[in-house]
């Protein structure tokens, strides 16, 4: 890092931790209606996926901090790639 890039380290990144993602048909997308369950393709003991910019980053597990949600990340990537 060098001074001239420092003062990119204060600007905020969305940060995103996905739980899951699919596909649907559109018909299937109008029909959705409250109490409606949704099924993923994937494994509820699987790390969540950590997204900068949506870019994939690492991965964790979900947490509770306090009253709220987190995550342990378990892996994590290069993130010099987010400084340009």
């Amino acid at each position: 890092m060098t001074p001239e890039n420092a003062p990119i380290l204060d600007l905020e990144v969305p940060l995103i931790v996905q739980i899951a993602a699919r596909s649907m048909p559109v018909k299937d997308v109008v029909a959705l209606e409250p109490g409606a369950i949704i099924e993923f393709p994937r494994s509820a003991d699987e790390d969540l996926e950590i997204l900068i910019n949506n870019k994939a980053v690492g991965q964790g597990v979900a947490v509770k901090v306090g009253e709220n949600f987190g995550i342990r990340i378990n892996t994590i990537g290069d993130l010099s790639k987010f400084l340009g």
